[in-house]
This record gives C-alpha cells, sequence and structure tokens, in this order.
C-alpha cells in the first residue's frame, strides 16, 4: 500500500501530472468523479422513469380521454391525443426496468459505493481505478441504449419489466416485441456487465485497501451494506445474464428454451420442448436479490445519518451487521413467492412461504434498532434525517403487506393486482428513494463542496411524503377488490366503476408529487454553482470521509492516510468535550473502545 502511495506527488491539482478536461471530467480513474458521474447520469434516467409513470397514471385516471400532452410526447403512438394501448404497456415496461436497474441500482450503489468506498476505509482510490471507469462507462451505453429503443419504429420493449415469454421471445407476438426488445436485451447484457466489473471492485478493494487500525468490525455500516450488496450482485447477476442470453437465441436463432406449442392465428410454430417458467426461475433468482441489492445500501446510508442526526451510538452495531448477513443469505432462496400462481408444484410453494416469512426477522431486526437509535437522542431535523425517518415509515408500512404476499394462500387472492404495485413500490421504490436523497442531503457537501439550500430540502421532502402515501396507500384497497395491474384501461368492467374516482386521487397525488422534484432538482444543480461553500465536518460526524480535504484530488487525502483508533460511532462519549470523537483520534489512557 505504501507503494501505491508513494506514487501520489501532488502538484497544485494534487496529482502527479497534468489533466486535461476529458481525463478530469469524462475518462476519469477518480473513484470521486466516477460518482458523480453516476449520480447525474442515475438522476437523468430517473427524470425520463418518472414522466413516464406519470403519462400512464393519467391514462389510467381519464382513459381515452383526448390530451394534447399525450400528443406531443407520443406522437403516433397518441394519434388524437388519445394513448394507444400498445405504448401504454411500452411505457409501463421502461419505466420499471429504468426505475429498478438504472436510478435505484446503479444510481443508488454506483454512486455511494465509489464515493464513500474508499474515503470511509482509508483508501487513496478503488483496486482498480480503470476497471471502475469501464464499469460506468458500460452503464452509461446501456442507458444509451434503453433510451434509443424508445425511438425505434415499432415501439420500445412491451412485455412488463419482467418480460415473460412469449411475449419478449417472439418478436412477431406484438409490436413492442420487435426491435424495442432486441435493444432491452442489449442493453440489459451491457447493464449486467458494468455491475458485475463494479461489484468485484468493491469487494477487493473493501477486503485489500483498508487504513491501519480498520478492521472489519469498526466499519461503518454503510460500506458492510455495499460490501454485501456488491456478493449478492456478483452470485445473482449472472443468472439474469444467461436469461437474457437464452432469450436471444429464442428469438434470433430458432431455439425453443423457452417456447412451446406455441399457436398465432391457428398457424402451429415450430417452437416445443421449453418453458416460459423456466424463464420466471431464472429471472427471479435475480429479481428477488435485487430488492435488496437495491434496499440495502439505502439501509446502510440511513443507518449512518441517523447515528450522525442523533449524536448517539447506532443501536446494535453487531445485530445489525449479523441481520445484512442474514438478509443476503435468505434473499437468494425465496424467489419463488414471485411465483405462486405460475403453476409450480404446492410444496415447493410452502418452502417458499417459509423463508420468504423468515426474512422478516432480520428486517425488523434494524426496524427496531433505527427506532431505538432514534429514542431519547438529541435529533438533529435536517432534511437527510427526515428522509432517513421517512425510509423507515416506508419500510414497515411497505414490509407489513410483504407478509400477505409471501404466503402461498393468500398471495392467490391478489397476485398481479394493484396490491402488488402498493408492496413492492413502498417497500423497495419509495424507501430506496427516501435512502438516496437522504444520503445526497448528507454527502453532497463531500462531493461538491457546497450546501444544499435545506428550507428547499424540507418542502421536497414533506410534499413527497405526503404524495408517495396519498399514491400507495390507495393502492392496496383497489388491489383487495381485484383491480387487475398493467390493464391500461378499466372501463370495459362494470365491477370496477365504482374505483374509477380512486384512480383519479391517485393520479393527482402523483402528478404533484413529479411535479415537487423540480424543486429538488433546482436545489440540486443549483447548489452545484452556487450553493453555500461547506467547512470540513459539516455534520460533525466520526467516520473517515469528513478528515479528507474540502479540495478534490486524486488520491483523497494530503501525506500519510490517517490511521484507525476506534470504531465508527462515538458519538456522545463520557470524558470528552465534544460529542463526537472522530475514528482518526487515539484512545485516551483508560479509555475503553465501544462494541456494540
Amino acid at each position: 500500500m505504501s507503494a501505491h502511495e508513494d506514487t501520489h506527488a501532488h502538484d497544485d491539482h494534487g496529482h502527479h501530472h497534468k489533466e486535461t478536461f476529458v481525463t478530469k471530467y469524462i475518462f476519469s480513474q477518480d473513484h470521486k468523479m466516477i460518482a458523480k458521474q453516476y449520480l447525474i447520469t442515475g438522476t437523468i434516467m430517473g427524470v425520463i422513469g418518472v414522466i413516464m409513470s406519470l403519462l400512464f397514471r393519467m391514462q389510467i385516471a381519464w382513459p381515452e380521454q383526448p390530451n394534447a400532452i399525450f400528443e406531443a410526447l407520443l406522437g403516433k403512438w397518441a394519434p388524437e391525443g388519445v394513448m394507444d394501448a400498445d405504448i401504454y404497456l411500452a411505457l409501463v415496461t421502461i419505466h420499471g426496468t429504468i426505475m429498478v436497474f438504472f436510478v435505484l441500482t446503479a444510481g443508488l450503489s454506483g454512486t455511494f459505493s465509489n464515493l464513500l468506498i474508499p474515503l470511509q476505509i482509508g483508501a487513496r482510490d478503488m483496486a482498480s481505478g480503470f476497471l471502475n471507469m469501464v464499469s460506468y462507462w458500460l452503464f452509461f451505453l446501456s442507458s444509451v441504449f434503453m433510451v434509443l429503443s424508445l425511438f425505434v419504429e415499432a415501439g420500445p420493449a412491451a412485455a412488463g419489466w419482467t418480460i415473460y415469454p412469449p411475449l419478449s421471445a417472439l418478436p412477431l407476438a406484438q409490436s413492442g416485441s420487435g426491435m424495442g426488445m432486441t435493444l432491452w436485451l442489449v442493453s440489459m447484457a451491457i447493464f449486467i456487465a458494468s455491475s458485475l466489473l463494479g461489484s468485484l471492485n468493491y469487494i477487493v478493494t473493501v477486503i485489500n485497501l483498508r487504513t491501519k487500525g480498520m478492521s472489519m468490525t469498526r466499519l461503518p455500516l454503510t460500506i458492510w451494506a455495499f460490501f454485501i450488496t456488491a456478493i449478492i450482485g456478483v452470485v445473482s447477476f449472472p443468472v439474469l445474464l444467461s436469461a437474457a442470453l437464452l432469450l436471444i437465441m429464442d428469438r434470433s436463432f430458432g431455439t425453443s428454451f423457452f417456447l412451446s406449442d406455441i399457436f398465432i392465428q391457428g398457424e402451429v410454430l415450430h417452437y416445443q420442448g421449453g418453458s416460459p417458467v423456466l424463464f420466471e426461475h431464472l429471472f427471479w433468482f435475480l429479481g428477488h436479490p435485487e430488492v435488496y441489492i437495491v434496499i440495502l445500501p439505502a439501509m446502510g446510508l440511513v443507518s449512518e445519518i441517523m447515528a450522525t442526526n442523533s449524536r448517539k451510538p447506532i443501536f446494535g452495531y453487531r445485530a445489525m451487521i449479523a441481520s445484512i448477513l442474514a438478509i443476503a443469505f435468505l434473499s437468494t432462496i425465496v424467489w419463488g413467492h414471485h411465483m405462486f400462481v405460475s403453476g409450480m408444484n404446492p410444496f415447493l410453494g410452502s418452502v417458499f412461504t417459509f423463508t420468504t416469512l423468515l426474512i422478516a426477522i432480520p428486517s425488523a431486526v434494524k426496524a427496531f434498532n433505527w427506532i431505538t437509535t432514534l429514542w431519547k437522542g438529541n435529533l438533529q431535523m435536517n432534511p437527510a434525517m427526515l428522509f432517513s425517518i421517512g425510509f423507515v415509515s416506508t419500510f414497515i408500512t411497505g414490509g407489513l403487506t410483504g407478509i400477505i404476499l409471501g404466503d402461498s394462500a393468500l398471495d392467490i387472492n391478489v397476485h398481479d393486482t394493484y396490491f402488488v404495485v402498493a408492496h413492492f413500490h413502498l417497500v423497495m421504490g419509495i424507501s430506496a428513494l427516501y435512502g438516496m436523497f437522504a444520503g445526497i442531503y448528507h454527502w453532497f457537501p463531500k462531493m461538491w463542496g457546497r450546501m444544499l439550500n435545506k428550507n428547499l430540502g424540507y418542502i421536497h421532502f414533506w410534499i413527497t411524503a405526503v404524495c408517495a402515501y396519498g399514491v400507495f396507500f390507495p393502492m392496496h384497497f383497489i388491489g383487495m377488490a381485484g383491480l387487475p395491474r398493467r390493464y391500461y384501461t378499466n372501463s370495459n368492467f362494470p365491477l370496477f366503476d365504482d374505483l374509477a374516482n380512486v384512480n383519479v386521487i391517485i393520479t393527482i397525488f402523483a402528478l404533484i408529487g413529479g411535479i415537487v422534484q423540480i424543486v429538488y432538482l433546482y436545489n440540486f444543480f443549483g447548489s452545484i454553482f452556487f450553493g453555500k461553500k461547506t467547512v470540513q465536518n459539516p455534520w460533525k460526524s466520526t467516520t473517515l470521509e469528513w478528515t479528507a480535504p474540502i479540495k478534490h484530488f486524486h488520491g483523497n487525502w494530503e501525506g500519510e492516510i490517517p490511521h484507525v483508533h476506534r470504531w465508527s460511532y462515538d458519538y456522545s462519549k463520557p470524558g470528552h468535550d465534544t460529542d463526537f470523537v472522530p475514528q482518526n483520534i487515539p484512545l485516551k489512557e483508560g479509555e475503553e473502545e465501544l462494541q456494540h
């Protein structure tokens, strides 16, 4: 490591050679710059995803009514302002894909793993800066392919974000099964390569590049979360890659891995012997760990922010680590609960029910420990803290409905209804977004050397929080009433006429919640250039990243890297003048190191 350190002789930019604009801002190998690239790319993709959700929500609320916005944005797919049924399913498909993979996986994990792993473990950079750069550019390339698929003649992929065969396997099945579906598969294959390169880099960095004194039990919970997330990604993402490659072969080379006995307009196709349920197994073997690939980094960020803003040590540090490990293990053996109505063996359903309900235990441990961390703390209610508390709220409320969906007998009644949409949006979508927002408000000064506007942050949080529940709480009830998801209109079913007004209310909340994100975007991009300049350690935090200079240079610290003498959460420790003791401060004579 010392040899690695010695290569960084610092000139006025903190570099051993003068950097050009291209090497500093575009093809950068500095983990801090790559984190910014991930965040801004993820933000742009997020805006696209949210606009799509608002378009199809307007269609559900006011079906078959002409709308000038549809005509302007969708062109031929909205003749005379009335949305076409095919483009509705395509919007749902691409919205789900963008939000799950490009925003919550790459945008959240890519940003904060890159920013925090080297800074919090005391490393100059990632184990391989070059691989790190390649992983970002593969992510960027996959984003470009996904956006390009919106502009192909026959329309983008339209098989739902889970792309079940035969809609995804037969190019002739519908308009969205053609070139748009091919581009979706190519985009995802590149995305998976990006994720694997990033994950391997994170794992190697945490294992090999920790500074002197930084044992595994002194790591902040953020690093534990990123580390375990990367391991889950390495285990599960290759399975989705294999599913995508087999699907490409079914589509283009005449194989039938996922197709059997298909009739189109009375004509028998030549496919036989395949099974669409096989695809479901392969997809959900990634698809369920994916939920935790999304939520674990958010849990890590929230744990760190809550301890800092409660001015208390995190409650149950070792129990928190154990629960992360338990969640990681259990998440890989529960995928079948997405398939209770697929016709699989009922005995297998009972096995998946058991493992699914087990995962509630480590999740509850985390929730109770967060609440206990807040208990009697000296709470600093800044926007990051509010989003962290919001995260705990949506994680608990969304998780409770998971108990119903995890039971094979109960799931049959609400499977593929809006109940499922409400559940996973609360527990995964909104919770992970809250974690991401909390992280951005907290570490923005570290990334850009400036502060976000606190008052705009309060507006952003409160309106977002009210609208999130306004959208997804009523969805549980229309789901229990039997309303199926992904139908572009329900006007053909008199049974659902009474639910039309509820859909209008949901859409109004969605529109307000979407529009208020403009406040956040203004705050974010405005503060990069015009925000108030930060001080060295604005939150009075104990972790190592706040010991690095505000001015960025490749290598993070001038001179020697700080050594670690204590665990990550020495807040309000008796015998000290301040209510926080950074990790690089040696223990006083007779002082004991806390280990919770």
